[in-house]
């Protein structure tokens, strides 16, 4: 196959054609897409697996966590989180971005210094990057925002949207929206968190979520977004956890975007993924808190987990899972996801050689392979990762050590 690149459109795909240009040895597929990411969230790799506990003990380290960064670790460690998605096999991310001011608040001179650090840092590691800027008003249903949170909130949806509509698009840079969760935005300002291309939730990745919400309003979170108008074919809900089957036919026309790793990791629980999907759910992944960035061991894992919450094998085709797996729509990229004329031209090509793909049918690379077999990366037609090595930033590993290392110091 020889596929024409020009300006960062696949311009022709073409079959039985001389080997000349780039070779790309091995399987080429659609570049896969990071519908969920938390990217500050990398430096807690490795560092939370001796403590027990819940999501919400968890999180108290992630909050320490939070309470460090200013924009220039901000982008140092997200360049170096961006590099490693690279090379395990995505091309595009979905930064879900509410760490916003200064400690206490205060905003920056740049009100939006840390997402133009993300942007750069997105811009650097040659990954498309679309800002999910996340409105995050209160600490829960009721309760003011604590001093972490507060680097997190606006004071208001409207003061929120104010901000982000100073953003600038870029070649490979997009703004969402996203609404944190029904916790962390009061019911009356649901309606005003908008976006011309998609709006993401947290939603009911908790049973406390639910509990808390069902007590205040006396709605599920789904039934919640439902009644205020937030519930439309844009609206990607991330985690869909813990939903009653009227929320399953509720979502329907809509997104849900799952994230493994992270609900395997945090102990949250396993979706309704098929539910969701033959409701008319349109689904997604993401590495959410980057405990692992791999674009297979995600994707794979939708399948995996749903057959271990099911008892049954087979819940999922490959074709569905790379569909799930390269849905960059949901995060803003429609013209990406595909290798046919016109689309973006964003590609992955795995090696079949590995001792992980040998002997394999390609069909079932998404069950064998692992980002380790990712050879090359083509992003917007510029090749990104060749043989393995990221082109554009020198040994991301050693850029991670430094910068986490840095943020937990002994």
């Amino acid at each position: 196959m020889r596929i024409d690149v020009e300006g960062g459109r696949i311009i022709a795909v073409t079959a039985d054609s001389p080997r000349t240009g780039t070779i790309l040895a091995g399987l080429t597929l659609p570049g896969f897409a990071n519908g969920h990411s938390h990217a500050f969230h990398r430096a807690l790799r490795g560092r939370t697996h001796h403590e027990r506990g819940t999501f919400w003990t968890w999180r108290e380290r992630m909050y320490a966590l939070a309470a460090r960064l200013d924009p220039d670790t901000y982008y140092r460690l997200a360049r170096g989180v961006y590099a490693e998605m690279v090379l395990g096999g995505y091309t595009s991310v979905g930064e879900f971005h509410y760490l916003h001011h200064a400690p206490g608040g205060k905003p920056y001179a740049d009100p939006n210094a840390m997402g133009e650090a993300l942007r750069q840092a997105a811009a650097d590691a040659g990954i498309r990057l679309t800002l999910l800027d996340t409105c995050y008003l209160a600490g829960g249903i009721g309760v003011e925002p604590d001093e972490v949170q507060q680097r997190f909130s606006d004071g208001s949806a409207s003061a929120w949207a104010s901000r982000v509509a100073a953003i600038e698009e870029g070649e490979l840079f997009r703004v969402g929206s996203a609404i944190h969760s029904v916790r962390a935005v009061p019911a009356d300002q649901l309606s005003l968190v908008d976006s011309k291309r998609v709006v993401h939730v947290h939603l009911s990745e908790q049973r406390a979520e639910n509990e808390q919400c069902q007590a205040a309003y006396g709605r599920t979170p789904t039934e919640l977004l439902d009644d205020r108008g937030v519930l439309t074919e844009r609206l990607v809900a991330v985690h869909a956890t813990h939903l009653t089957t009227s929320d399953i036919d509720r979502l329907s026309g809509a997104r849900a975007c799952f994230c493994p790793t992270t609900e395997r990791d945090l102990g949250d629980g396993i979706g309704p993924a098929r539910a969701l999907r033959d409701a008319g759910v349109r689904l997604s992944v993401g590495s959410d808190s980057n405990a692992v960035v791999d674009a297979f061991e995600e994707t794979r894992a939708l399948e995996l987990d749903d057959r271990l919450a099911s008892e049954e094998r087979g819940r999922f085709s490959a074709e569905e899972l790379l569909e799930a797996g390269t849905d960059h729509a949901a995060i803003g990229w429609d013209e990406v996801g595909a290798l046919a004329e016109g689309a973006g031209a964003d590609f992955v090509t795995v090696a079949l050689d590995s001792v992980r793909t040998a002997g394999i049918e390609p069909s079932g690379v998404v069950f064998a392979a692992s980002g380790s077999d990712v050879r090359h990366v083509v992003v917007a037609g510029r090749e990104v990762v060749r043989d393995g090595t990221h082109l554009l930033v020198d040994r991301p590993e050693t850029v991670l050590a430094k910068e986490i290392e840095a943020l937990w110091p002994s």
